[in-house]
């Protein structure tokens, strides 16, 4: 009879839950412990998916507020080309054409912002997405995030010519668009950080009390697998001397049979 099919003695089991580090591993060890540990790694995995989502949302916005970063510095330089072309008193017609055509290449470098940033093949500045659905907890829940439309015709800086009559309040205006955007950016940002913070520290909650559930505790444990080997070690003991008892008994009986 082999050790561990001994009676009272450890179970393969027994040494399962030492190789696996863990005191649950199927109903047998216990099926209402099973049910919420299966509950609570679905749970944290959820979360973890959730914090996923919410970092790629904080990159997309980064990317966002880095590109209407620079929409903001061609905006100073057409400003201030329009300051200079408003001095009537010393431009020519022909300053303000060589003025207007630094213009138009600032413009179009807007444009191409406004056109090609992107993440993950979305497009962010365009107004083509004007909001995505981040889902930031385990059952897909989530929140919107807002992004600005930065093309030449929602700025209204379209038509912007300083060869002719100009609004130079018309750049003052684009430049608010663009920093209530940012500004926009900074706050939903803020907003990801936070559930970001929550979600971290729920999963890390979750993960304890599944911890404490599932994980085999190696110091009760073994103390638990000397006493069974102390009883199978008893039993065999026992075994023998029965056996032996029996042999004298058989042989007193043939002795004086």
């Amino acid at each position: 009879m082999s050790a561990i099919s001994s009676i009272g003695g450890p179970s393969y089991a027994d040494y399962g839950k030492f190789a696996s580090g863990k005191k649950v591993q199927s109903a047998a060890d216990g099926a209402a412990e099973l049910s919420i540990i299966q509950k609570q790694d679905t749970q944290i995995r959820g979360q973890k998916a959730g914090e996923n989502n919410i970092g790629a949302a904080q990159d997309m916005l980064k990317i966002a507020d880095g590109a209407m970063s620079g929409i903001a510095d061609y905006l100073q330089r057409i400003r201030e080309l329009g300051v200079q072309a408003s001095n009537t008193a010393i431009m020519s017609d022909s300053d303000r054409a060589n003025i207007q055509k630094e213009v138009d290449q600032l413009k179009k470098g807007i444009s191409d912002i406004a056109s090609q940033t992107s993440y993950n093949t979305k497009n962010l500045l365009d107004g083509s997405n004007s909001s995505f659905n981040i889902a930031t907890d385990s059952n897909g829940n989530g929140r919107k995030i807002d992004m600005p439309n930065t093309l030449l015709s929602e700025l209204g800086i379209e038509d912007f010519d300083v060869t002719g009559d100009f609004d130079l309040g018309a750049i003052d205006r684009a430049l608010e668009k663009v920093n209530a955007g940012r500004s926009s950016m900074g706050a939903q940002s803020n907003a990801l950080e936070y559930a970001y913070n929550y979600s971290t520290n729920a999963r890390l909650n979750t993960t304890a009390g599944k911890s404490r559930l599932e994980d085999l505790d190696v110091p009760e444990a073994i103390s638990e697998l000397k006493k069974k080997q102390t009883l199978q070690e008893y039993s065999m003991f026992m075994q023998k001397k029965k056996q032996e008892d029996e042999a004298n008994r058989m042989g007193a009986f043939f002795a004086f049979g």
